[in-house]
This record gives C-alpha cells, sequence and structure tokens, in this order.
C-alpha cells in the first residue's frame, strides 16, 4: 500500500477578507502558521516521514511545507517547487474582494467561476503587471503557457502533465510523497485520483492545513482517502 499525502496551504494574508488570490504572492497570516505547525504536529504523530515533497512556486505553500517539515524535523529531504502546481489564475478577480469584483463585472462572470467548471474569469489584458508572464518570477517560461485567468478545468489541464509524467514515476518508485500547494489545484488531483465528476469536484471542499492522506494499490488505483486525524489514547 502506498501512502500520497495531500496538503493545502495554512490560512494567508488575504483568506480572511476573501480576496480573490489566485497567483498573488501573498504570505501566512499567524493562524496560518499555527495551523501548518499543527499540521507537522499531526503528520510527524501519526508515524508519516517523506522522500520527496512537490509544491508551488507561491509562498503561501512554500512557507506552509518548511514549517511542516521543520516541524517534523525533515528540513533536509528533497523540495520541488513548480508553477503548474500554483492556483487557478483569477485573471482581472486578482486581488480583488467579492464586492468590488461583482461591482466591476457584474454579478454571473463572478457566480459562475464558483459554480462551473468551465467558467473563466474575466481576462488581464498583456500588459497587466498580474499576469505572470511581466513578473521577474516566471521570466524562464514561454509566455505563451502561462495564463491570462483560468477555469478550474483549465487548471486541471495545466496541472495534468506534471501530475502524470513528473509525480506518478516517483510514486512507482515507492517514494513516500507530500504534495503542499491550493485549494483549486488539490481539487484537480483528487478528481484524477478519486475519479470524481466535474459536478463532484465544484462541491469538493478541501480544509486549509488538514493532511489528507490517500492510499493507493500496487497499481496506484485508489483504495481511500481520509484526513489525518490524532489518534485518541
Amino acid at each position: 500500500m502506498t501512502k500520497l499525502v495531500l496538503l493545502r496551504h495554512g490560512k494567508s494574508i488575504w483568506n480572511h477578507d476573501r480576496h480573490f488570490t489566485g497567483w498573488s504572492d501573498v504570505t501566512l497570516n499567524l493562524a496560518g502558521e499555527e495551523e501548518a505547525r499543527r499540521a507537522g504536529h499531526l503528520l510527524q504523530e501519526a508515524g508519516y516521514t517523506f522522500d520527496l515533497c512537490f509544491t508551488s512556486e507561491l509562498k503561501r505553500a512554500t512557507d506552509t511545507l518548511k514549517i511542516v517539515l521543520s516541524t517534523m524535523g525533515l528540513e533536509e529531504i528533497l523540495v520541488r517547487r513548480d508553477w503548474r502546481l500554483n492556483e487557478r489564475h483569477y485573471g482581472a478577480l486578482e486581488g480583488l474582494r467579492p464586492w468590488e469584483a461583482i461591482r466591476q463585472f457584474g454579478i454571473w462572470p463572478i457566480l459562475s467561476t464558483q459554480i462551473c467548471f468551465a467558467a473563466t474569469p474575466p481576462s488581464l489584458d498583456l500588459g497587466d503587471p498580474r499576469f505572470p508572464g511581466n513578473q521577474v518570477s516566471y521570466a524562464g517560461i514561454d509566455k505563451s503557457l502561462l495564463p491570462l485567468a483560468e477555469s478550474l478545468k483549465q487548471t486541471v489541464e495545466r496541472a495534468k502533465p506534471f501530475w502524470q509524467q513528473t509525480i506518478l514515476p516517483e510514486i512507482r518508485q515507492g517514494k513516500r510523497v507530500l504534495i503542499v500547494s491550493h485549494k483549486n489545484l488539490l481539487r484537480g488531483l483528487m478528481m484524477q485520483l478519486a475519479n470524481l465528476s466535474q459536478k463532484q469536484v465544484m462541491k469538493l471542499s478541501i480544509a486549509t492545513a488538514q493532511p489528507l492522506c490517500f492510499e493507493l494499490d500496487s497499481k496506484l488505483n485508489l483504495v481511500r482517502y481520509y484526513y489525518v486525524h490524532q489518534e485518541k489514547g
């Protein structure tokens, strides 16, 4: 039996005010840092350890992972960061609160992004500083690959090759893998792991900094998945 652990980052400084965060590189808040420490203690107490970790290029995920590994005493293990594990890009909604977005674009362009798998938010212009192609962090990446806005469908498609070509081969080799990422990206991975429908994915809720363990058989088919909880005793 192979165990894969997925972890959504801890609460960020924008979670409280419900900004559309996406690729905006905001930090954890104090509650998020504490959530990450609790996740590390929980995984350690439950007997988990890891050979390899994957995370996005965004601080709230990378910092969550650093805290988890430090708490577990696993600071030296290999960590691979990749933009394809970034959160869904919310386009022109990035940085806005819901009421600001509705005032600017109307209610349906906002609501549809939350309830429709293939709905794309209002797009950025190529010259907008929020476009990753205009940011130093993504300077080495072909701009045509970087999003101006993404539906959840496009987010899944963006991450799928990295999952299949980079992460799965490591799991097949018996590596114990931890992936620390973002709500919509993890929804996409769960869609593939658990063979979920579009409707099921849109209803899927993933708690911040609560480790999700996926048990896979020898052919990497899903046996079951569950949140890791502290043993009572």
